[in-house]
C-alpha cells in the first residue's frame, strides 16, 4: 500500500484576486480588500502590488493610505469569496476525488494513488501552479505525508517569519550589556539562536516520504497551526523552530502550554491520526444554448426554451431531484444580461409543468439590441422520491389517476406564486393550543402540506376573532341583558353557554392576564352574532370583553 501523501494549496490573496478577475483594471496599482470590523477598516487581503508598496494583512485603512495614497480598496463579500472557493473545490477534483475545503482561502487533496497520472508529484505541483497562473490566481503549495505537514510547507516554506529580537542572542542585546553576556548563562537554557535557513526556492515544498521531521524542523512554532498566545510563550523561552520542540519532554510541554501543541506536534509528525474529511461539491444542474444569431422575439425566446427544458429535466431525473426554483438568464449582444426566477409550489423535473411558468415571465425579458446566448439554472432542488404503485390492474389505474390529479392544485400555486410570489400564497394549519387565538397557525402553502386533520372544538368558534375589546356591562357573572361595544348599544335577545377558558399558566400572555374566562354566545337586536366572555380577574380587573363575530 503506498504512503498516504497529503496536497495543500493556500490561495493566499484569494480576495483581491477575485475582484482582479473580475475588474481587470484593479491590478494597474496597488488594491486591497478591505474588512469592516464596526471600529474600523482592516485589510485583508492584497495584490502583489500593495504588498510591494509595504502594506500587510490586519493593518487599518488609515495607515494604508497613509502608506500608498493611491491604494484602491473594497469591501469583503464572505459570501461570494466562499462561493468563489467552492467553484476551487470542483476545479480540484481534476487532481484527486478526496478534496475539502479549509475555509476560508485553502483546499486540501488527498492525492495518494494519483500522483502517477501526472508524471508524478513534482510535475504535479508544477501542473497546478501553471494552472493557477491561468486563472490569475497566487498559490502556495505543499506536499507531505501528513495534513500537519503539509499546511505548514504550504504557508511556511517560502519564508521566515520567526520573530526579528527575541532578547536571548547576543547579537541582538545592547552594547552596555553585551560585556556581561558570558554572566548571564541563563539565557543559553533555552537554546542557542538558531541560524536563520534561507527561504526555499518557489512558492511551495515537495517533503520526502517517510521524512516529515527533516522537512518541518526548520520550520517556525507558527507552522504546527497553534494559538498566537502559545507561540508567544514559546518565542520568549528559545523556542522558535519546530526542531526545538522534538527534543523536550511531552509531559512538560503538556503541562505547560496544554494538551493542544503535544496533539498538533504529532498530528504533523503523522504520530497522531488526522483524517481528511472530503466534502462533495454540491450538484449543479444548468443548461446553456449558444445563438449564431441574437434574437429578439418571444417565440424565438420559447422556441430556445423547449430545447434547454427537457435536458435540464432529464439531468434531474437522473439524479432524483426535482426544481423548486429556475432562474432563466438572457445575455444580450451589449454584454448586459436579465434573469427571471419561478418557483413552484412543490418539486418536480417534468417539462410540462415548468414550461408554463418560464412562459409566463417572458414578457418580462427586455430584448435591447437582441440575445446571444440563454442559460437555465436549477438554482434550488430538492429531492423527488419515486412512487410505486402495487396492486391489481384497477387499483394500479387508481393510484395513477390520483397521483396525477394531485399535482394541478400545486401547478395552480406555481401560476398565482409566478405572478405575485409564493410567500403571498399561505394556509392554516391546526396548533397544539386550547386557546381560541393560538388554535391556528399560518403557514406558506409552498413549503407546508396541507393540514391531515382538524380537531372538532368543544363548542362552536366564531368566523371572526380579534384582540379582546372592553363591553361596557353589569359587572355580574350572567349575560348582560344591555351591553355597549364599539360606541353602539345593544340588547340581548339569546344567549348560550356558558364555555370556561383557563389561561395557559406557563405562559405569560398579556391579552389572559385576566383570569379565568366564561364565552358566551350573544345573539342581539341588531343582528349581530357576538362572542363575548366575562372574566373573573386575576392580573386584571374583572369586566366583559368580545373576543369575535359568528356572522
Amino acid at each position: 500500500m503506498p504512503p498516504r501523501r497529503i496536497l495543500s494549496l493556500w490561495f493566499p490573496r484569494l480576495g483581491a484576486e477575485r475582484q482582479m478577475r473580475q475588474t481587470p483594471h484593479l491590478g494597474d496599482s496597488p488594491f486591497a480588500v478591505v474588512r469592516d470590523t464596526g471600529q474600523t477598516q482592516l485589510l485583508c487581503s492584497l495584490s502583489p502590488l500593495a504588498s510591494q508598496a509595504g502594506l500587510r494583512i490586519g493593518q487599518p485603512l488609515r495607515d494604508a493610505h497613509a502608506i500608498c495614497p493611491t491604494l484602491l480598496t473594497r469591501l469583503e463579500n464572505p459570501h461570494v469569496e466562499s462561493a468563489f472557493l467552492d467553484v476551487l473545490h470542483r476545479w480540484a477534483g481534476k487532481y484527486s476525488p478526496w478534496v475539502a475545503r479549509q475555509d476560508p482561502d485553502a483546499l486540501v487533496l488527498d492525492i495518494t494513488g494519483c500522483a502517477h497520472l501526472f508524471g508524478g508529484e513534482k510535475a504535479l505541483a508544477e501542473g497546478l501552479q501553471r494552472d493557477c497562473a491561468d486563472l490569475g490566481l497566487s498559490v502556495h503549495l505543499g506536499i507531505a505525508d501528513t495534513l500537519g505537514a503539509a499546511w505548514a510547507l504550504a504557508r511556511y516554506s517560502a519564508r521566515d517569519d520567526s520573530p526579528r529580537r527575541t532578547g536571548d542572542a547576543i547579537d541582538q542585546e545592547a552594547r552596555a550589556t553585551r560585556a556581561r553576556a558570558g554572566k548571564r548563562r541563563h539565557w543559553e537554557r533555552g537554546g542557542s539562536a538558531p541560524v536563520t535557513a534561507p527561504p526555499a526556492a518557489g512558492p511551495g515544498r515537495i517533503a520526502p516520504p517517510g521524512k516529515p521531521h527533516s522537512v518541518l524542523s526548520s520550520l517556525p512554532i507558527a507552522a504546527l497551526r497553534l494559538e498566537p498566545l502559545t507561540v508567544e510563550h514559546l518565542t520568549r523561552l528559545g523556542l522558535r523552530r519546530i526542531g526545538d520542540l522534538l527534543g523536550q519532554p511531552r509531559a512538560a510541554l503538556a503541562r505547560r502550554f496544554g494538551r493542544e501543541l503535544v496533539l498538533r506536534l504529532d498530528q504533523a509528525m503523522g504520530s497522531a491520526p488526522e483524517p481528511l474529511t472530503p466534502a462533495a461539491p454540491a450538484e449543479h444542474f444548468s443548461t446553456r444554448l449558444s445563438l449564431p444569431d441574437p434574437i429578439g422575439l418571444e417565440s424565438d425566446l420559447l422556441a430556445a426554451l423547449d430545447r434547454m427544458l427537457p435536458t435540464l429535466c432529464r439531468r434531474l431525473e437522473r439524479k432524483g431531484t426535482g426544481a423548486r426554483t429556475l432562474r432563466f438568464e438572457v445575455y444580450r449582444t451589449d454584454q448586459t444580461m436579465q434573469w427571471v426566477t419561478v418557483s413552484l409550489a412543490r418539486p418536480a423535473h417534468d417539462p410540462d409543468r415548468l414550461r408554463p411558468l418560464l412562459a409566463m415571465k417572458l414578457p418580462e425579458i427586455e430584448v435591447g439590441f437582441g440575445i446571444d446566448m440563454i442559460r437555465l439554472d436549477a438554482i434550488r432542488t430538492e429531492p423527488l422520491h419515486g412512487r410505486t404503485r402495487t396492486g391489481h390492474l384497477a387499483a394500479g389505474a387508481a393510484v395513477a389517476t390520483r397521483l396525477q390529479a394531485n399535482t394541478s392544485l400545486d401547478d395552480l400555486m406555481g401560476r398565482i406564486g409566478a405572478r405575485i410570489g409564493l410567500e403571498q400564497i399561505t394556509r392554516r394549519h391546526p396548533a397544539a393550543s386550547h386557546l381560541p387565538e393560538k388554535s391556528a397557525l399560518t403557514l406558506a402553502a409552498a413549503w407546508s402540506p396541507p393540514a391531515a386533520h382538524w380537531p372538532e372544538p368543544s363548542a362552536p368558534r366564531p368566523l371572526l376573532i380579534w384582540r379582546p375589546e372592553p363591553v361596557q356591562a353589569a359587572d355580574t357573572v350572567a349575560p348582560p341583558v344591555t351591553f355597549r361595544w364599539r360606541g353602539r348599544d345593544f340588547v340581548t335577545s339569546a344567549a348560550s353557554g356558558p364555555e370556561r377558558i383557563a389561561p395557559e399558566w406557563w405562559f405569560d400572555d398579556p391579552d389572559w392576564r385576566s383570569g379565568l374566562r366564561d364565552y358566551w354566545r350573544i345573539d342581539t337586536d341588531r343582528g349581530d352574532q357576538l362572542w363575548l366572555y366575562f372574566a373573573h380577574g386575576a392580573g386584571l380587573s374583572p369586566g366583559w370583553f368580545c373576543h369575535g363575530s359568528f356572522a
